[in-house]
């Protein structure tokens, strides 16, 4: 194998996981090419956690097969661990080049590759609840990205009712700290000036070492071992909100104001359905705290809309809440039937034309929210770092450290570091801005 061709579905850890493949696939001299056609070895990382996620995953494999005659096509990730034998039996595919590797094999992929121990015969994929360890995978750099994220943890034990997560990676494992330093080091040393600290379920960092750090530990050792690196923390649970992570972020430079709160539902009953341990009315005193601490932080919301049984009183519930707290923007996601999980069983399942108009009404949410939130910035100075690699044309993007996309003109030379930038106004989903 001379050139790999690397695929990623899914979420942030999948992405990460991908990197370290490519990482690993150069350390052995392996090119890595932009096109299909031209790879003796194809890596899909999948995802699942929703049907059409999976039918995507899916079709990536079988294009895969199709568009490449020779290559040998790996396919891993988290539809893998659960559907394996659905992929040997995908129709119309060569399937004596496809191998199917699970989510615990992910530490030992490419080596196994290298070294001709996976076979193409079809091999049972053990449950994810067998793994019980981190795959050790390391990132040399976000080819592509100013931003890198990094993995601190795996897993989740939650086994909220619409998910399927929990099935597909298995129980909550944490990265050793002196793991996860010299991952960040990696990244130092390779020009990153923002690291995303990362997982499927980060809040629970550390529950399983035998240090006990905790997450809010954690990103103070990295804040302070890395002073020139802006650190960004992913979705954290909105009961593991703590006050001393809410005093960290204030009283650390280089640890952002941004903090992503799932909320799923602004109903009480629907948040019981759903399996989740918090209350509406506990969801808007996590908010308040949250703006209280970090008055310029930004605040994003993931929603879901759809949940089985939902009426219209549950979804105007959700939607006044919303509209009550100061958050900043929203992810919205229609609730997606999920085999395997318990709410797909449940009845009075939400039809697909009320699910995208409850959507589309908090669509219009979101934009007034975002709104509101960039009207407070306008002719102030925030610092922002810019995306000098993605950097095209006579405009240059950024994010400022409380999550404000940017758009501004180019400068003659393209900071590395964080600037200072004015905010001076509002344009279509960013702001603009000019280095100060």
């Amino acid at each position: 194998m001379k050139r790999a061709f690397l695929s990623t579905l899914g979420c942030k850890v999948n992405q990460y996981e991908t990197a370290a493949f490519k990482s690993d696939l150069e350390d052995h001299g392996i090119e890595i090419v932009d096109r299909l056609e031209q790879a003796d070895l194809v890596i899909i990382n999948t995802c699942t956690v929703t049907s059409k996620a999976g039918g995507e995953s899916r079709r990536e494999v079988r294009k895969a097969l199709r568009r490449n005659h020779r290559a040998t096509v790996v396919v891993t990730g988290c539809h893998a661990q659960l559907e394996y034998e659905e992929l040997y039996r995908l129709p119309d595919i060569d399937s004596s080049r496809l191998i199917v590797a699970g989510n615990d094999r992910k530490g030992q992929l490419i080596s196994s590759l290298l070294d001709y121990r996976y076979d193409t015969q079809p091999i049972p994929v053990p449950p994810a609840s067998r793994i019980i360890d981190i795959a050790p995978l390391t990132v040399h750099r976000f080819e592509g990205r100013t931003r890198a994220y990094l993995r601190v943890q795996d897993g989740c034990e939650s086994f909220c009712s619409y998910c399927i997560v929990p099935y597909a990676r298995g129980r909550s494992r944490s990265l050793p700290v002196q793991s996860v330093l010299a991952q960040a080091a990696a990244y130092a040393d390779s020009g990153h000036r923002e690291i995303v600290v990362t997982g499927i379920h980060v809040g629970r960092y550390g529950a399983d070492l035998s240090d006990n750090c905790h997450i809010v530990e954690l990103l103070d050792i990295l804040c302070g071992r890395f002073p020139g690196i802006r650190f960004r923390l992913s979705s954290i649970e909105p009961l593991e909100i703590s006050d001393d992570l809410l005093a960290l972020m204030a009283d650390t430079e280089n640890l952002m104001p941004h903090l992503h709160i799932p909320l799923q539902s602004g109903d009480s009953e629907i948040l019981k359905r759903m399996n989740r341990r918090y209350s509406a009315e506990q969801y808007a005193k996590v908010v308040a705290a949250c703006r209280s601490a970090l008055p310029d932080a930004a605040i994003g919301v993931d929603v879901m809309v759809g949940f089985p049984g939902e009426t219209e009183e549950h979804f105007n519930n959700s939607r006044n809440l919303i509209e009550s707290v100061d958050c900043s923007y929203l992810h919205i996601f229609p609730y997606s039937r999920r085999p395997g999980t318990k709410a797909a069983e449940f009845a009075n399942q939400v039809s697909d034309t009320v699910k995208q108009q409850r959507a589309d009404r908090l669509r219009q949410l979101d934009a007034e929210k975002r709104q509101a939130f960039y009207r407070r910035f306008i002719n102030t100075t925030r610092t922002a770092l810019l995306e000098t690699e993605r950097a095209s044309g006579p405009m240059i993007k950024g994010y400022t450290d409380n999550y404000i996309p940017i758009i501004g003109e180019k400068p003659a030379i393209l900071p590395t570091d964080a600037v200072a930038v004015e905010l001076t106004g509002i344009a279509a989903g960013s702001m603009t801005a000019r280095i100060v």
